[in-house]
């Protein structure tokens, strides 16, 4: 079964950090895609960015068991 897992962060090496630490504790995980998007706006001088990422997956332990 094909599922999907979404990430978001303020910065891009939070981003980073949290998929790859989510492959490490699902080993079996075959990845699909990962589409990735920025977006970022500006509060009272202040700019805030988010860095968001779709995982799509399939887990390998569920198919062959």
């Amino acid at each position: 079964m094909i599922k999907v897992k979404v990430f978001d962060e303020d910065h891009e090496d939070d981003l980073s950090d949290a998929i790859n630490d989510f492959l490490s504790d699902h080993p079996t995980i075959k990845v699909c895609d990962i589409r990735f998007s920025t977006s970022s706006c500006v509060v009272e001088d202040e700019q805030i960015y988010c860095f968001s990422a779709l995982l799509i997956y399939m887990d390998n332990e569920e198919t062959s068991g």
